[in-house]
């Protein structure tokens, strides 16, 4: 495969982050991103220093939330990342998800329009103009990121929607430069997924072709198949509980979601997702992961591809991430 990126979350240290980004550079990785969902590592602190130990990987933020950050900080937090690696930055923003969200008093009332106005402001600010905007979630009047000492040239950062259900994906068509297509999901979902993001693309007079489709994989590769499999088990069994959104794509039987949900909430210990983990069938790991030996998960992300997904971001759940970073090195 021509195109391959790396996904990091809070699993490893920074500093082992920052080697990753490293040893995936050399392998040819075009990009790394890097997580913000759970409140446990925020996105923007490890992109600056992947981008910092790098020279020519692209650093990604999978994703942040539109309601946490005014629009202006925001904006001039990502002037900042482009300063520090010059087009190679790329913002991944989403809706976020209850109950995280409301549990941290955000209401996420009418996230398309939020979403939409976050866009629009945001791409308009980093293209260096003067914008007066009198929206429902964004109100500014004629700000502008007002560099002195440096680049005042229009940005060149891919705005690109983290869109898991069938309004949002249409939306992305429309606005963004491309689609984070959610893991924990089986590759036919893709399928419909890309007919939404067609539909809101052609409403305006784009193709498919225009919108970037990378697609986070949760990818565990271990020559032990069985010890693939467990790695991964470990991480979707608290998706399942804790993030409706993708327990319903993912297409797991409600019983089972419910069941696992009985034993886990947010947050979780460790011993409640070892004890939740035995209700979670081997072959929903298969379906909605790739995991497997390095033969075995090659195919699984070719599924993805084959499906329509762009550049796979793989996450790695098995212990040697350098092994997974091998199995998909480009050079």
């Amino acid at each position: 495969m021509k195109r391959v990126a790396l996904y990091l979350q809070d699993k490893h240290s920074l500093q082992e982050g920052m080697e990753y980004a490293q040893y995936a550079e050399s392998k040819g990785f075009e990009a790394v991103w890097q997580a913000e969902s759970r409140l446990v590592r925020d996105a923007i602190v490890p992109m600056a220093a992947f981008a910092a130990v790098t020279s020519k990987i692209k650093v990604g933020s999978g994703v942040i939330n539109n309601w946490t950050r005014n629009i202006g900080l925001l904006a001039s937090t990502f002037l900042t990342l482009d300063d520090l690696a010059p087009d190679r930055v790329i913002c991944g923003i989403g809706a976020w998800w209850d109950p995280l969200a409301a549990n941290v008093g955000i209401s996420r009332a009418r996230p398309l329009k939020a979403m939409r106005e976050t866009i629009e402001v945001m791409r308009r600010l980093l293209n260096m103009e003067t914008v007066t905007f009198d929206g429902e979630f964004h109100k500014v009047k004629e700000i502008k990121l007002d560099v002195v000492h440096g680049n005042t040239n229009p940005r060149n950062v891919p705005l690109m929607i983290g869109a898991t259900g069938p309004k949002m994906l249409e939306l992305t068509g429309k606005i963004a430069d491309g689609c984070v297509l959610n893991y924990c999901v089986s590759p036919a979902y893709n399928d419909d997924a890309l007919e939404l993001l067609d539909k809101g693309a052609r409403s305006v007079g784009k193709t498919l072709d225009d919108i970037d489709r990378p697609q986070l994989i949760v990818c565990s590769v271990d020559q032990d198949e069985d010890k693939a499999r467990h790695a991964a088990k470990w991480l979707l069994t608290q998706y399942l509980a804790q993030q409706p959104h993708i327990a319903m794509a993912s297409k797991t039987p409600p019983e089972i979601v419910e069941k696992v949900q009985s034993i886990l909430g947010w947050p979780c210990t460790k011993e409640q997702v070892s004890q939740a983990m035995q209700f979670v069938p081997d072959e929903i790991v298969d379906r909605i992961s790739a995991s497997g030996t390095p033969e075995q998960v090659r195919k699984k992300v070719q599924a993805y591809i084959d499906h329509g997904c762009t550049c796979p971001i793989l996450y790695p759940m098995a212990d040697d991430v350098k092994l997974m970073i091998d199995t998909f090195a480009v050079t």
